[in-house]
């Protein structure tokens, strides 16, 4: 299932994603494009320790809210447009009543993916697109983008899943809606090849092919960020002290201004050339700072084949 922001709305939408009254119950209702990965982000979200409903038709919405049963537990309800009497109007008007009338802090989240992407999911599961069971899967893509349009520029928060795998939803999730998380920003640190595009969730992406390149030492090659040596080599470069230095001075004024603005989540991007050596090393060096600076932080090395994803 990677547009360098998880999404343009989501980014001016977010800041309200941990601003909600806490003695107020969570209820996120999950909706996007068919093949984006609903039905999965809700079986993560359930193992999160919300109360997963999916395919629940609209009329159903307020009465579930409505529901004293199990108060203690948050909601994830998904629904889209197979949904019966599923319209966007008709969603949006329901969500504006459960934020006014229900003991709930009401959340949108919206999967999006690469049209592309869509179609070769359709194609390699052999499922047939709900809005064009006898027409070209395209067609049907085309379609239900456009029914829903209006949900995508009001949801609270877009995921793009064109690149993800399930862990990284599953990450993205997990920093955004984790209920057993402390309170606080929590950071995500990505590693990536420019080869390879840059990661669609990303807030803030930094360029590092300037460093020298540990590719071009036979030695190095075989080795990631994560080795001694490449580390060394880099640290060697006359360009990376005042580099980091001035990259930690960027950032440090920015933690509590995206706190004052109530995000929750935030993923910097590092990009080198092949994503194996300089990204790495910068990567894994910036997740070191921030957690010094008592900061929530994973690192995820996407285009290096082989290293393991820190999700501490």
């Amino acid at each position: 299932m990677n547009d360098n922001k998880t999404s343009a709305a989501a980014d001016a939408a977010a800041g309200d994603l941990d601003s909600a009254d806490p003695e107020r119950r969570r209820l996120l209702v999950v909706t996007g494009l068919s093949g984006a990965g609903r039905s999965t982000a809700l079986k993560i979200l359930e193992d999160l320790g919300y109360e997963a409903v999916d395919n629940l038709p609209l009329m159903f919405l307020s009465g579930l809210a409505g529901d004293t049963t199990g108060a203690e537990r948050a909601l994830a309800v998904g629904i889209d447009s197979r949904t019966r009497d599923f319209t966007a109007f008709a969603l949006s008007d329901r969500l504006e009543r459960l934020k006014a009338e229900a003991p709930y802090d009401v959340q949108l989240v919206f999967l999006d993916c690469a049209d592309e992407s869509l179609r070769r999911r359709f194609t390699e599961t052999r499922r047939r697109h709900p809005l064009a069971l006898d027409r070209p899967v395209a067609d049907g893509i085309r379609q239900e983008r456009q029914l829903l349009a209006a949900l995508r520029e009001r949801a609270d928060l877009v995921i793009d899943t064109t690149d993800f795998a399930i862990g990284d939803l599953k990450r993205v999730l997990r920093g955004h809606f984790a209920l057993n998380r402390r309170p606080g920003l929590a950071f995500s640190v990505v590693s990536f090849s420019y080869r390879h595009g840059l990661p669609r969730e990303a807030d803030l992406v930094f360029d590092v092919r300037f460093l020298k390149n540990p590719h071009y030492d036979p030695a190095l090659r075989p080795l990631t960020g994560r080795d001694a040596p490449v580390a060394r080599f880099i640290e060697s470069d006359p360009a990376y002290a005042p580099f980091f230095a001035s990259l930690t001075a960027l950032l440090l004024p920015l933690l509590p201004s995206f706190e004052r603005e109530g995000k929750s989540y935030v993923t910097i991007a590092i990009g080198c050339t092949g994503g194996r050596h300089r990204s790495v090393f910068i990567a894994e060096r910036l997740a070191g700072w921030l957690a010094a600076h008592d900061r929530m932080v994973g690192v995820r090395h996407r285009d290096a084949a082989g290293l393991t994803v820190d999700e501490s």
